[in-house]
């Protein structure tokens, strides 16, 4: 009789856990787990299994001695078998139907899309609260199987599946709060909108790198379709008008928002793309990740009323007219030059005369007694100067460092520079 080809489950679990290559640990999720039943298995005293398994990329074709998944795993809530061979939904069947306390399952980048799962496997699942089927190229139809089968399913990840359309099972999973459904292609917002009539309780959508062009949906329709919806993730997609960003308003409950990478934000800078924004957004707290203060929506509102506040009466979103009623009328704020100053006008008193020069702020103090030499008549060696601060309480400075640059006396515009010979 020919071998099974591949490896089992439960090859791959003795060789990984067996003390040789899994000491004893103590932590969360760790420790030596010995199930007092069945009998008679001679690996059963010796491994050490923790309550969360990760046996990807092990080539996994099948599942092995069901007797034994059952003595070992009877403790195990988190089951990782990404990246394997498993292409048989019966293999994973046999698997997890003796894993009576799983919660978590990663069936990622396995091909099982080479078979059908019914609906008699699928309900061996029905303890599952997270579902990862990242690049398993899954149908709908075997999404669908699955949601009829796991009704305290939380969390689903369909990331990978080369989706362009969804389909709508004939009921809804109430159940589910969090959706991954990134880098795929779901381009119209006809299919977006099955996702909100499929998962109705829906709590997080992710929709990253999918090219979604637009949110085509009336106002009161997407209160409807996407009632309980905190949070939505459309980094990378394809939305390109103001309007799209101002339907995000429609969801009573979004809190959320992550809007990297998108092609109506590319001509602005990177403040300008944040504070336009947040003030488009009144009800959102937490933009691309960093919490939104009551400070950063006070300035954001009023850079927004400013930024529009020149553009032509008929191209002046709405929310312009709002954050007026708020704010009133702002003026521009006044353009305030920081670079530091690199000329001053000064006063040179010397022998009782005064002369009014513009000096450079860029140069030392050696190089002001240069320019100084033929105004005032004296070598520079013989040369004392003093900087009076005309708004300081002080007495002048000696400025005794030939080396010190101007700038660093704090010279400006009305300033004094007192002469004197050493020799006087």
């Amino acid at each position: 009789m020919d071998q099974p080809s591949g490896r089992s489950f439960m090859q791959v679990l003795c060789e990984k856990y067996s003390p040789e290559n899994f000491p004893y640990r103590r932590g969360p999720g760790m420790g030596v787990h010995v199930p007092a039943t069945p009998q008679g298995s001679p690996m059963k005293d010796r491994l050490n299994l923790p309550s969360v398994l990760v046996l990807n990329s092990c080539g996994i074709t099948r599942a092995g001695d069901e007797k034994e998944i059952a003595a070992f795993c009877a403790h195990v809530s988190e089951l990782d078998l990404s990246d394997n061979k498993l292409e048989d939904w019966h293999e994973v069947s046999k698997i997890v139907s003796n894993v009576p306390q799983l919660e978590f399952l990663n069936l990622s980048s396995n091909p099982l899309n080479l078979s059908v799962l019914e609906r008699t496997c699928a309900g061996s699942f029905s303890g599952v609260r997270k579902l990862v089927l990242n690049n398993s190229k899954a149908s709908w139809e075997t999404v669908h199987t699955i949601l009829q089968e796991l009704p305290d399913l939380e969390e689903l990840f369909l990331c990978l599946n080369d989706y362009e359309t969804v389909s709508c099972p004939s009921i809804c999973c109430h159940s589910l709060k969090l959706l991954h459904i990134t880098d795929n292609n779901l381009q119209d917002w006809t299919e977006i909108r099955k996702l909100g009539v499929m998962f109705p309780s829906l709590d997080t959508l992710v929709l990253a790198n999918n090219h979604l062009n637009a949110i085509e949906e009336p106002d009161d329709s997407l209160a409807r379709l996407f009632p309980n919806l905190r949070s939505i993730s459309l980094h990378k997609s394809g939305l390109q008008s103001w309007e799209d960003i101002d339907k995000l308003n429609s969801f009573p409950k979004l809190e959320e928002v992550r809007l990297l990478g998108i092609p109506l934000l590319q001509p602005y800078t990177t403040e300008e793309r944040r504070k336009l924004v947040i003030a488009r957004l009144p009800s959102v707290s937490k933009l691309n990740g960093s919490v939104v203060t009551e400070g950063e929506r006070e300035d954001s509102e009023r850079f927004f009323i400013r930024y529009y506040v020149d553009v032509p009466q008929e191209e002046v979103p709405f929310r312009y007219h709002e954050l007026i009623t708020k704010y009133g009328k702002l003026e521009p704020l006044a353009e305030v030059d920081l670079r530091p100053q690199s000329s001053a006008k000064v006063e040179v008193h010397y022998n009782d005369q005064v002369e009014e020069m513009s000096i450079r702020l860029d140069q030392t103090v050696a190089e002001l007694k240069k320019q100084l030499k033929t105004l005032v008549q004296l070598p520079t060696s013989n040369m004392l100067l003093y900087y009076f601060d005309h708004e300081a309480p002080f007495g002048p400075e000696e400025m005794k460092y030939s080396s010190r640059a101007l700038h660093s006396f704090g010279i400006r515009d009305g300033d004094k520079i007192y002469v004197e010979s050493k020799t006087k």
